[in-house]
């Protein structure tokens, strides 16, 4: 009994191989489209899985795998998920869904208890972005997933968010509404005159969608009269910003909403007041709010780092973890009634947060491209309405004017040893100034309603604060 049955186990696998050698060999596609060779598969196959690949059952097999993956997610459990979305991607490389899926669990999910993103990941995201874009050329869904990637999550390097929108709004089943994305992309990659005329093109194809039945014909309205939109809002504020002033050829002299240069102020003071845990105070003459100014912590020899950031396009291929010895924290100042003061707390994290290295590089860094458009009516895309006496730096991003500036701190100094234990480690830029307990009016932000009273005259005495005035209402 047990011999026929070894026979008919051996006559099984037999057939499932024979069946795996025809599909290679005689398949129209299948050397292209699913041969291991060609998907750069970095982690090795058990027999038993190897086996089921080679007989036929791959989409199958990454069909049930996915399955499983969606309880790991309901469990929270995203470490068992990325092996996964690897083995998934290569038994069935047409997957676009694990693929998008898998750059935005990589990209997103893994965080740190005060949900900073552990950006060490991002270098696999995008070299998954791009493997899958490569895989998949027939359709606009995953080069525009590495584009957002870029565009949104990286927030820094447009011109490889343009180069990937580029890519996908060349693909005939793009969605009209995201194309919409690449115009954004070329006006914070400082290319505006690109922009606008994109901006047109596209006008084009959604007037032509008018004129053709359809069932969406409401939906093509309302993408027609967003790009109209954003047209005359976008040449509005290139006439305000100086931009259209500032054409070869125009010699008329007029007061743009940059002019003059405004000085942001800039200032910092960086205390270590536990171990893994920075307190920034910081000054930034900016009343509006809404400046965010990263903070990046790193350490000093951090492969392909660059001011404020990495090059994150510099991995070709996708790694399942990142590197275990290497640190970097990257956080946001938000910065209120012209004042900062932020505690990162980096203790309850020391796998993300492994401090091996000896020395270390804080930075800060404050770009306008990336700012809200109403701070940007001030300062212009690339800062043409920014200055700062200390810390404007116009090399560390070619062609723009960012606020950027850095100091160093040792192993000891972060965790608190050696000399350290009982003497607090304070940094501070040369211009700062402490300034102390502030009036809880400044602590306010003042907004006018229909009882507030006017400013007084000069030289006038200030009653607003007088029974008298209160009463009659003068």
């Amino acid at each position: 009994m047990k011999t026929k049955k070894s026979v008919g186990l051996t006559v099984l696998a037999l057939a499932f191989m024979a069946q795996g050698v025809i599909g290679y060999n005689q398949i129209p596609g299948w050397k292209k489209n699913y041969a291991p060779k060609n998907l750069e598969l970095q982690q090795g196959l058990s027999p038993d899985q190897l086996l089921l690949a080679l007989s036929g059952f791959r989409e199958m097999i990454a069909g049930i795998l996915w399955v499983r993956a969606d309880a790991f997610f309901d469990q929270g459990n995203y470490d068992a998920i990325l092996p996964i979305i690897r083995l998934v991607t290569w038994l069935d490389p047409k997957q676009v869904d694990v693929y998008a899926t898998g750059m935005w669990h990589i990209g997103y999910n893994f965080t740190d208890e005060e949900s900073r993103s552990d950006r060490r990941y991002l270098p696999s995201a995008v070299a998954l972005g791009k493997e899958g874009a490569k895989n998949n050329p027939e359709t606009y869904e995953l080069s525009y997933e590495t584009g957002w990637l870029f565009y949104h999550k990286i927030n820094d390097d447009y011109s490889n968010a343009v180069v990937w929108l580029e890519k996908a709004i060349k693909v005939k089943d793009i969605i009209p509404a995201r194309r919409n994305l690449l115009g954004m992309a070329y006006q914070r990659d400082g290319q505006l005159e690109k922009a606008l005329s994109y901006y047109y093109d596209v006008l084009d194809q959604a007037n032509d969608a008018l004129v053709k039945p359809s069932e969406s014909a409401w939906g093509n309205h309302s993408t027609r009269d967003t790009i109209e939109n954003m047209i005359d809002v976008m040449v509005v504020r290139m006439g305000q910003r100086g931009v259209l002033g500032a054409r070869k050829g125009n010699s008329e002299v007029v007061e743009f909403d940059t002019n003059p240069q405004f000085d942001v102020g800039f200032s910092a003071q960086v205390t270590v007041v536990n171990p893994r845990t920075l307190r920034i105070k910081g000054t930034w003459n900016v009343k509006p709010i809404g400046t965010r100014i990263r903070v990046v912590l790193r350490d000093a020899n951090y492969p392909g780092a660059i001011a404020a950031a990495l090059d994150w396009d510099g991995q070709s291929s996708v790694t399942l973890d990142p590197p275990k010895d290497l640190t970097f924290m990257q956080d946001e100042l938000y910065i209120r009634n012209r004042r900062a003061d932020k505690t990162i707390d980096m203790s309850r994290d020391p796998t993300m947060y492994p401090f091996v290295a000896d020395n270390y590089i804080l930075e800060f860094y404050y770009n306008p491209r990336s700012a809200p458009p109403h701070i940007q009516d001030k300062f212009s895309w690339s800062g043409e309405g920014m200055t700062d006496p200390n810390f404007l730096n116009t090399e560390v991003r070619p062609g723009q004017r960012v606020i950027y500036t850095s100091m160093n701190l040792t192993r000891d100094q972060v965790l608190r040893r050696g000399a350290w234990i009982d003497q607090v480690p304070l940094l501070q830029t040369k211009n700062y100034v402490e300034s102390g307990i502030r009036n809880i009016k400044d602590q306010v932000i003042q907004i006018p309603g229909l009882l507030s009273e006017p400013a007084p005259k000069a030289g006038a005495p200030d009653t607003s604060n007088s029974t008298d005035s209160l009463r009659t209402g003068q």
